[in-house]
Formats: structure tokens, C-alpha cells, sequence
């Protein structure tokens, strides 16, 4: 099975490739314009190599599954050849979806040189379980594997600067960073104000004024985003998340939950790591992984193992806020008091 590729070596592959494209291609990610851009890429290729036709479905575990092989059976009127793209918005296509992907890869296999149908499955991310799944084993073998990773804060600015490198413009190192604290958790949205401003100014260096004036404000203020920026232990970050949160109108029980129960799980590893049990396999036990797996030890190696219990203690403390019940030595508006427990995490480990 060869390595998935991500969106640059997507890029090469099809470039090298060009009418002697594999039969099958599975494209999988959390961010939707990236993985609508890398099944664009294919789709052109497609047509470039001849394949004139295209059927587009859209499945789940209650879909009919037998549409999509009688599909790649029918014949053309004309004897074209067609692209038949899949998309599986929840990543869950049930047992009979699995054995008919299962199917299809096994056909793809066999009809590697010249195939009729160009198959291009869409996924969301995967979990472990699927990963590992016998009909996902089967895509791996049948074609090649698109892994569309997510682009994490840091590396905005300069996704940023790339996009508008494309459109022949460009603009300083602070507009950037600027562009990607409005944009923050929404690539859909970043796209768009870049071909805004594509539109609004010509080629060339653009000035931190226009930009601003073009930019609006299309942050997605999200719980997740305020947990780890919480763990990483970016303090500015996670004190604009919180007021983001709280202008949208965002249920506070809801973000209390996303900070609460991250500290509650927090406290557990730091318990087992001081008793010297196995850290790694109960991370993998409470579903801590990828991203957020390094996020929290990141945390955990910052927070002092004695912080933990009493910022659970903080957080039943603030569940009581909300609730209307007064709590001595704490803040009388629950939001202010969220921010502070938030901040006992952020905050961990810097120097005053």
C-alpha cells in the first residue's frame, strides 16, 4: 500500500500522472474547502484524461448502495467514460456501504491500466476504528489515499500568504497575522475575503489599511478552538476566544462543558503519570489523540500536577455560577469566572 498523499504531493502526483491516473482515489479531511479543492484536482484530471462522464452520489448507512455498483456497470449511450464520485459526509457508510466499497476497490484493483470509472470516494476525517477498517483497507489497496491534514493556527498566516501569492499579491508579515486572527476556524470564509481581495486591488503589495477595510470580522469562535488554545497555553488567544463566545451568544454551559471536562480528563492522566501507570494507553482510552493529544501533553508537561484537582474543583464552582448559586471567593458573573479557569491552565508556567 503506498503512503497517502497530502495536498502538495497530490499536486505532483497528478502532474506526473497525467492520462495514467489510478483507478480509484479516496480523499479524506476535516476541512471541507480542502477537501473539496483536492476532489476538484481530480475531477479536472479526469477530464483531461478522457473521462467525459460524471455521476455524483451522495451516501450514508441508510443509502441504497446497489445504485452505486449498478452505476459502475451501466454503459454510456456514447462508450464514454465517467467519474463517479461518492461523497460520505459522516465517514459511517454501514455495513452495506462497506461491502460495497469494499467491492469496488477489489474491481479498481483488477482494472488498474485502462479503467471505465474513475472512482473518487470524499471522507470526512477518520478515527482509528475506520482507519483500521476492513472496507478502508480495501480503498488503500484499491488506489491511492488523499490525507488532507488541517492547517493549525500557527501555519495560518502563511497558508494566507500563499493563497494571495497565487493571485499575485502580497502584504506583510502583521496583515497576515492580522487576516488570520479574523479569519481564525474557517478556511471557507479565509478563501473567500483572499478572492476579495483579489478583486478589490490590483497585483502586487497590498496595504495593511486596505485590507482591513476589506476583511470582515468571519472568525468562527468555537469551543474546541478555545481548548486549545486553553492547552497550548496561548493566553491572549483564549481570552479573545471567550469574549468571542460570549458576543455570539454562545450557551455558557456549553463552553464550561468543552473546559470543564478537558481539565477533568487532564486531571485523570496527570493522577496516572504521578502513579506511574500507563499515560499512553489511557490517553488512547479517553479518545486523546492526533492534534490534541500534543496539545495536552504540552499542557501537562506546563500545569503543575497539584493545579489539576483544584482547577476541577474551580469548574464545579463555576457549574454553580451558572446555575444563579452564589460561590465565596468567586466572581458574581459566570463568564468572568470561566475566563479565570480557563486562564488557570492558559496561564500555567508563565512568569508574572
Amino acid at each position: 500500500m503506498a503512503h497517502p498523499l497530502d495536498a502538495d504531493r497530490l499536486a505532483d502526483h497528478l502532474q506526473r500522472a497525467g492520462n495514467r491516473l489510478a483507478p480509484l482515489y479516496t480523499v479524506s479531511g476535516d476541512e471541507p474547502l480542502l477537501v473539496t479543492e483536492a476532489v476538484d484536482a481530480l475531477r479536472a484530471a479526469g477530464r483531461n484524461a478522457g473521462y467525459t462522464e460524471r455521476l455524483s452520489m451522495v451516501m450514508d448507512a441508510r443509502s441504497d448502495w446497489s445504485a452505486v455498483i449498478a452505476a459502475t456497470q451501466s454503459v454510456s449511450l456514447f462508450g464514454d467514460r465517467r467519474i463517479l464520485e461518492l461523497k460520505i459526509p459522516t465517514g459511517k457508510p454501514g455495513k452495506s456501504g462497506a461491502d460495497t466499497l469494499a467491492r469496488l476497490a477489489e474491481q479498481a484493483e483488477k482494472q488498474a491500466d485502462n479503467p471505465d470509472t474513475l472512482i473518487l470516494v470524499a471522507l470526512p476525517r477518520l478515527d482509528k476504528a475506520t482507519r483500521e477498517s476492513r472496507w478502508m483497507q480495501a480503498l488503500n489497496r484499491g488506489g491511492m489515499t488523499v490525507d488532507i491534514a488541517s492547517v493549525e493556527r500557527g501555519r495560518l498566516p502563511a497558508w494566507v500568504g500563499q493563497r494571495l501569492a497565487r493571485q499575485n499579491q502580497r502584504t506583510d508579515n502583521a496583515t497576515l497575522q492580522w487576516m488570520a486572527d479574523k479569519v481564525e476556524g474557517n478556511l471557507l470564509a479565509a478563501h473567500q475575503e483572499i478572492q476579495k481581495l483579489g478583486l478589490l486591488y490590483p497585483e502586487g503589495q497590498l496595504a495593511a489599511e486596505d485590507v482591513e477595510r476589506a476583511v470582515l470580522n468571519v472568525a468562527r469562535y468555537d469551543v474546541f478552538g478555545l481548548r486549545d488554545a486553553m492547552l497550548a497555553g496561548d493566553i491572549a488567544r483564549t481570552i479573545r476566544m471567550i469574549d468571542g463566545l460570549r458576543a455570539e451568544g454562545e450557551a455558557l454551559p456549553l463552553v464550561l462543558w468543552a473546559v470543564g471536562e478537558e481539565i477533568r480528563l487532564l486531571a485523570r492522566v496527570a493522577e496516572a503519570r504521578s502513579l506511574g501507570q500507563d499515560v499512553n494507553g489511557l490517553m488512547r482510552r479517553l479518545r486523546i489523540f492526533g492534534a490534541h493529544e500534543r496539545l495536552a501533553l504540552q499542557a501537562l508537561g506546563r500545569v503543575r500536577p497539584d493545579v489539576w484537582p483544584a482547577a476541577v474543583q474551580h469548574a464545579h464552582e463555576v457549574d454553580r455560577l451558572i446555575k444563579g448559586l452564589s460561590v465565596q471567593g468567586r466572581l458574581s458573573d459566570p463568564w468572568e469566572e470561566m475566563t479565570r479557569l480557563a486562564l488557570r491552565v492558559a496561564a500555567a508556567g508563565t512568569r508574572p
